[in-house]
């Protein structure tokens, strides 16, 4: 079985199809002896082999790997991911799910410098004046977005805001699609005073956005540009959670 495994996790791992030779190299074992595991795994539809004599996975191996994925609760896996985050940073981190029409705040983790924030667990959000809100709305099929934005600037309470500028019906979509773009959305203190926030979400095997992830501090002491230290943190939490969601 152990040697059985080795092969299939060869083939696994390689981004192209491999031949009998070069498995044989790479698993340090004869071609006589790889052979009989080979028309095995083959048998059984773990691998095929085309018709350049190369092998590949097989339908077995989708079936297999996918019911792995199925089992997987992303939500678990993006509190771990939350918690390591909190942990490596020292900043107050939450995590948001949507429930239908707007983010909510499922996990929260307090730095040693308590914010003065009035969003705490059970928290519904804005999506229009929040970073994980934007992320989610940005995400949205274009129709459920649409109605929801159109609904909102029918009659706005407020604008949104975005680096100090107030940003109307078009400017927002603007945005809307360059956070789509780079799964990112920050805040500069543009809703809660001298205070910056940064959110990534973390996907399922749909493509749709299971969670964000959430870090915010004070401005002095919290850049959250990209490419600077807790961006590149958060957005390697984020990948890294939706990896362990949904496989290689």
């Amino acid at each position: 079985m152990e040697i059985g495994l080795r092969v299939l996790n060869e083939i696994a791992l390689s981004p192209q199809p491999l031949s009998l030779k070069e498995l044989s190299t790479r698993l340090d074992l004869s071609s006589s002896r790889l052979h009989k595991y080979l028309v095995s795994l083959s048998r059984m539809g773990y691998i095929v082999q085309e018709q350049n004599s190369r092998y590949t996975l097989g339908n077995a191996s989708l079936t297999l790997g996918l019911s792995a994925l199925k089992r997987i609760d992303p939500i678990p896996v993006t509190f771990d991911a939350a918690t390591r985050l909190h942990a490596a940073t020292d900043r107050t981190v939450s995590v948001a799910v949507w429930n239908g029409k707007a983010p909510l705040i499922v996990h929260w983790l307090d730095s040693s410098q308590v914010l003065a924030v009035n969003v705490r667990l059970g928290t519904e959000l804005s999506p229009f004046f929040s970073a994980a809100g934007r992320l989610f709305l940005a995400h949205l099929p274009q129709a459920r977005q649409q109605q929801i934005v159109e609904a909102f600037y029918d009659y706005p309470a407020a604008l949104p805001r975005y680096q100090g500028r107030q940003l109307d019906q078009n400017a927002f979509y603007e945005l809307l699609e360059q956070i789509r773009q780079d799964n990112l959305a920050c805040f500069y203190g543009d809703f809660l005073p001298d205070i910056n926030v940064i959110s990534s979400p973390v996907f399922n095997l749909s493509g749709q956005i299971s969670a964000v992830i959430t870090l915010m501090g004070m401005a002095t002491d919290t850049d959250v540009r990209p490419g600077q230290r807790y961006e590149r943190l958060l957005t390697a939490t984020t990948k890294g959670a939706t990896r362990l969601i949904c496989g290689n």
